[in-house]
């Protein structure tokens, strides 16, 4: 039997990224997948390039976590797939998240491999195998049962950023997401002019901000002070 999915792709400018990660999620076949692209406001000619594709665009001009939530709102299957407009993930990604749901998982992703970058990024690549919230991030993907999505909470509306670290926690809490040992391409845009040093000290800062409770708005300034 098809597993029917409902992807949500969330967008900001992303014309640059986006129409391969589209070329790749069309690829499966047989209605079994329906896309939807939720659009902060882009100035460049993302939506122009949603509508070549012939893929649902709907207007969100709010944060990413409302982004996404306003997508699965709409959605009509049973399963929801989020992912990064700046992500590529393997031609099989509908069979791995279609096979562990099977297996009675409620949630599944990837382990990370970074897009160039810096050398030292093959250590990141390397911990991201592991069942640890440190190593979890949106860029990974998550498919995810719509009813087990709703009943968690969903994304954070209030936080402007980390805004999957809640859920993901609530996940592996309860053993139910599975790590595909299998990597997804993440694009390194946010090294460029930057070492991985500095990135790496933002990126660690934020998360310990967001395991003492800090709000989003103050890890954010702190993330974006760090990344200079």
């Amino acid at each position: 039997m098809s597993l029917k999915v409902n992807i949500t792709i969330p967008t900001l400018n992303e014309s640059q990224v986006l129409g391969r990660l589209l070329e790749r999620l069309l690829t499966v076949k047989n209605q079994r997948i329906e896309i939807i692209v939720v659009d902060k406001g882009s100035k460049d000619n993302t939506i122009e390039l949603v509508n070549g594709f012939g893929v649902k665009v709907i207007n969100c001009a709010s944060s990413r976590a409302k982004q996404m939530n306003e997508g699965a709102k709409i959605a009509q299957h049973e399963v929801l797939y989020f992912v990064h407009a700046d992500t590529l993930p393997p031609k099989d990604f509908y069979e791995d998240g279609k096979t562990y749901l099977e297996k009675g998982y409620d949630a599944v992703c990837y382990k990370s491999k970074f897009e160039n970058g810096p050398f030292l990024l093959k250590l990141n690549a390397f911990f991201s195998q592991f069942y640890w919230l440190v190593s979890r991030g949106g860029d990974q993907f998550l498919f995810i049962r719509k009813s087990v999505f709703e009943e968690m909470g969903m994304y954070n509306k209030e936080m402007v950023v980390m805004e999957e670290y809640p859920l993901i926690e609530k996940l592996m809490k309860t053993k139910q997401l599975a790590v595909i040992n299998k990597p997804i391409l993440i694009c390194t845009r946010k090294y460029t002019g930057r070492s991985w040093l500095r990135v790496s000290r933002a990126n660690y800062s934020a998360f310990k901000l967001y395991q003492k409770g800090v709000k989003s708005e103050v890890i954010k300034a702190r993330y974006l002070e760090i990344l200079g």
